[in-house]
């Protein structure tokens, strides 16, 4: 069973910084996947944040985060820098990985609908104002 657990989330204030940690299978990056991001927030719809192809690193994201998160990956891992962090960035995150279309729908283009990413159990941010 291809596995992703998340790690260090936590509550920060307005304008704080966080990094996410995403644990994933070594299989995902020897197979041509995207790792990806996403975000939930309860009674809205789960959407993308950022995603990265582990063949060649390419990076993917969301119009609500660029300029302020950075994805990247190293010896195993894939990381989610959160810089000038708002209320509105509150929410669980989970890591996800799959084929390329991942990344694209973090783009937001493109739905999850149909389509079924192993995902990880999440972990949750708290941004306050």
């Amino acid at each position: 069973q291809k596995s992703l657990v998340e790690s260090g989330g936590g509550s920060v204030q307005a304008g704080g910084s966080l990094r996410l940690t995403c644990a994933a299978d070594k299989w995902f990056f020897t197979h041509k996947r995207c790792i990806a991001w996403f975000r939930e927030v309860p009674g809205k719809e789960r959407e993308g944040v950022a995603g990265i192809y582990t063949d060649g690193g390419s990076t993917y994201y969301a119009d609500s985060v660029k300029g302020r998160f950075t994805i990247s990956q190293d010896d195993g891992k894939v990381y989610l820098q959160m810089n000038s962090l708002t209320p509105e960035d509150t929410a669980r995150y989970f890591c996800a990985a799959d084929l390329p279309y991942l990344c694209v729908i973090t783009t937001n283009m493109g739905s999850l609908r149909g389509h079924s990413p192993v995902w990880g159990q999440g972990t949750q941010v708290t941004v306050s104002s």
